[in-house]
C-alpha cells in the first residue's frame, strides 16, 4: 500500500515543476486537481502566474485537464472555461475512471500521463493506481473541506513513513 501513496515527485507548487523534463520524459498530458493545487479552495480568482503556466504547458505542446472531486459543477465549468481547459467533476478520486476517462479523452496511454495534486489519498493514489506519474505539492491554502483537514492529519503520518525529499525540480 506504501507504493501506491508514494508520489514521483513532490515539489511546493506547480510553478515548481519542469514541465519541459516532463515531457523529455514522454508525459504528453497534466491532469491537475483544482481546490488548493490551481486555485486556493475557497476562491475562484485566477492569477496571472496560473494563467501564465497553463499558457506555457499548451506551448510545451502538453495537454491539461482538470480532474476534481467538487460536485460543483458550475464552479469546475466556470474554471475549465476561463483556463480554455478541459475538466471534469464529481471524480470520486482515488478511483481511476476519471483518471482514465481523460487520458482517453487525449487519446493518450496512462503512461504519457501526469497527475498534479495536493492530496496524497486522493489525487496521488489515484494517479498511481492509473499507472501515471504521480506530483505531490503543497496545498495553496489553510482554508479546507472539514473531511480535507482531518485526511491531512493522516497524510503527515504517511508522508513521515514514506521518508520522501521535497524537490524543487526533475522528475
Amino acid at each position: 500500500m506504501f507504493n501506491k501513496l508514494r508520489p514521483d515527485q513532490m515539489v511546493d507548487s506547480i510553478y515548481d515543476i519542469d514541465y519541459l523534463k516532463l515531457a523529455e520524459h514522454g508525459i504528453k498530458g497534466v491532469i491537475a486537481d483544482l481546490d488548493n493545487t490551481l486555485i486556493p479552495w475557497d476562491t475562484d480568482e485566477i492569477s496571472q502566474d496560473l494563467l501564465n503556466w497553463v499558457d506555457a504547458l499548451k506551448s510545451a505542446g502538453l495537454k491539461l485537464a482538470i480532474l476534481s472531486n467538487s460536485f460543483s459543477l458550475s464552479r469546475v465549468e466556470n474554471m475549465s472555461a476561463k483556463l480554455d481547459i478541459f475538466a471534469a467533476s464529481k471524480a470520486i478520486k482515488p478511483r481511476r475512471g476519471g483518471f482514465r476517462n481523460i487520458a482517453a479523452h487525449f487519446g493518450l496511454s496512462p503512461n504519457q500521463m501526469a497527475v498534479i495534486g495536493d492530496q496524497l489519498f486522493t489525487d496521488i493514489l489515484g494517479g498511481n493506481r492509473a499507472g501515471m506519474h504521480t506530483i505531490l505539492v503543497l496545498p495553496l491554502s489553510k482554508a479546507e473541506f472539514i473531511g480535507t483537514k482531518l485526511m491531512r492529519l493522516l497524510e503527515r503520518f504517511f508522508l513521515s513513513r514514506l521518508k520522501i525529499d521535497r524537490k524543487k525540480t526533475g522528475t
